[in-house]
């Protein structure tokens, strides 16, 4: 009988030291921290209505994802607050990785555009007459003399899928100031920058087009 009173002795204070141990580390460990997820702002009306719109060209486009760096390939919101030195602002996040923000966006501008028959995107597996893609070198605020600043750094290029042939390439860069320094200003200001670089993508890419077409 005395045995089995110590065993079970012996038992319960197990279980109460590996409780006290188990609450004890609940308490050590961090908050996991509340992300705020941000899309880029609604894009800017192009002015265009149905009654304006030009007839649409004989051609296809397909928009690819740009090739980035491995920092610009995720949803952190990138900062570089000086010199070589990149960070992210705490506890945001974009809704998608930086180049497949851009490739949606300009879909959406060539969509809103409507002069192309048809528009897609790289994984869609849609024949296209031409391809727009090229590297995303830079997305993020900077700091200049302690103001932030959104730069978007595209290096674009048109190709014919068919015959693989290169038409054109261009650096399009745009910076936008911030009007404040806080996540939701920083974010307005990645809208109107994306904005300014599609139009002129839009522009660009159409202008080669009919050119080659």
């Amino acid at each position: 009988m005395t045995v089995s009173v110590s065993r079970a002795k012996i038992v319960c204070s197990a279980w109460l030291f590996t409780t006290v141990l188990m609450l004890s580390a609940c308490s050590i460990l961090p908050k996991q921290e509340t992300l705020i997820v941000y899309q880029l702002p609604a894009m800017a009306s192009s002015g265009q209505t149905e009654t304006t719109r030009p007839h649409a060209l004989p051609w296809s486009l397909r928009v690819a994802t740009p090739y980035s760096s491995q920092a610009i390939d995720s949803e952190r919101i990138l900062v570089v607050p000086q010199g070589s030195q990149i960070s992210a602002y705490s506890g945001v996040r974009w809704s998608d990785p930086a180049p497949v923000l851009m490739r949606n966006r300009l879909v959406s501008a060539f969509r809103a555009n409507g002069l192309l028959s048809s528009v897609s995107i790289d994984n869609s597996g849609v024949d296209a007459d031409f391809e727009l893609g090229g590297d995303l070198v830079a997305f993020q605020s900077v700091y200049e003399d302690g103001v932030p600043i959104v730069r978007i750094h595209y290096e674009a290029s048109l190709t014919q899928p068919d015959s693989n042939r290169i038409i054109a390439t261009r650096r399009f860069e745009v910076a936008e100031p911030v009007h404040g320094k806080e996540a939701p200003e920083v974010v307005e200001a990645f809208g109107r920058a994306a904005d300014r670089l599609v139009a002129d993508m839009v522009k660009w890419t159409l202008q080669h087009a009919r050119s080659a077409g």
